[in-house]
């Protein structure tokens, strides 16, 4: 019986140790947009690769993205709760007298559409600040 337990307890152990997937980012498209009269910044990520777009009506440039720079964003993304992120709330309100540019975080997962509600460009709430600094990063390269 003991050896039985001792062998049940191994098995439980070890398949939760190797039952931490990396999360499946294949049908994940990331958007990070910050907008304002003088300032036009949208970042799209999807399948290792992001679209920069540095202003209005520009042609966006296609940057393949490193495998660790892209475990770093799947890192991130696997924190993000995806069900909360319509509530988050701005951590500071200078894009309501212009002086900051509208952030928005828009995740599309297996179809399903989660969002963001506005909030300063460079000053993202806390949950998501990890993420949207990687991929603001593409935008200083």
């Amino acid at each position: 019986m003991r050896i039985l337990s001792l062998l049940l307890l191994t098995l439980f152990i070890a398949t939760g140790c190797c039952s931490q997937k990396k999360t499946d980012m294949t049908s994940t498209q990331i958007e990070y947009s910050a907008h304002s009269r003088g300032y036009y910044k949208t970042i799209v990520t999807q399948n290792k690769s992001v679209l920069v777009t540095t202003a209005r009506n520009a042609e966006p440039v296609q940057i393949n993205i490193d495998d660790a720079k892209w475990n770093e964003i799947v890192t991130a993304f696997s924190k993000v709760n995806l069900d909360n992120l319509s509530s988050l709330k701005a951590p500071t309100d200078k894009r309501t007298y212009d002086g900051a540019a509208i952030g928005n975080l828009k995740i599309t997962k297996d179809g399903k559409i989660y969002e963001t509600q506005g909030f300063d460009n460079g000053f993202p709430p806390k949950e998501i600040e990890k993420l949207v600094n990687l991929l603001v990063d593409f935008v200083k390269e």
